[in-house]
């Protein structure tokens, strides 16, 4: 794996903010399973337990917001993705919980994150 510095900008962005939503999240009170778990191609970037419900959160970072938020860029087909590893996880892991899915959104505020968590952000469709 390359040193972050070495990263292109945008890449280097999306590596600060998850490791900004993983702090938040354990200063929630959540318990950290894994990170960047993947499944094939399909990654799920922050699994969680907490009070006996997984919660799987996605994590999107921008630059700015003004073209777009960037809880707005996970639309069906990232969310169908999602719902997908969250399931083999299920399975692999053999867990019997309910699944939530949030997103944290994060905008890039001089060297820290403008944060917005969305709780229940999607559910799975058929």
């Amino acid at each position: 794996m390359k040193n972050i510095n070495e990263l292109p900008q945008h890449n280097r962005l999306g590596r600060e903010g998850e490791a900004f939503a993983l702090e938040f999240v354990i200063s929630k009170g959540y318990k950290v399973l894994h990170t960047n778990w993947r499944h094939g191609q399909k990654e799920l970037d922050i699994v969680t337990t907490k009070d006996g419900m997984l919660v799987v959160f996605e994590v999107k970072t921008r630059f700015t917001d003004v073209w777009e938020e960037p809880k707005d860029a996970v639309r069906h087909r990232k969310q169908k993705n999602i719902v997908e590893a969250a399931d083999a996880y299920v399975h692999k892991f053999n867990l019997d919980v309910e699944v939530q899915f949030d997103i944290i959104s994060l905008v890039a505020k001089g060297n820290s994150f403008e944060l917005e968590h969305i709780p229940d952000a999607f559910y799975p469709t058929l």
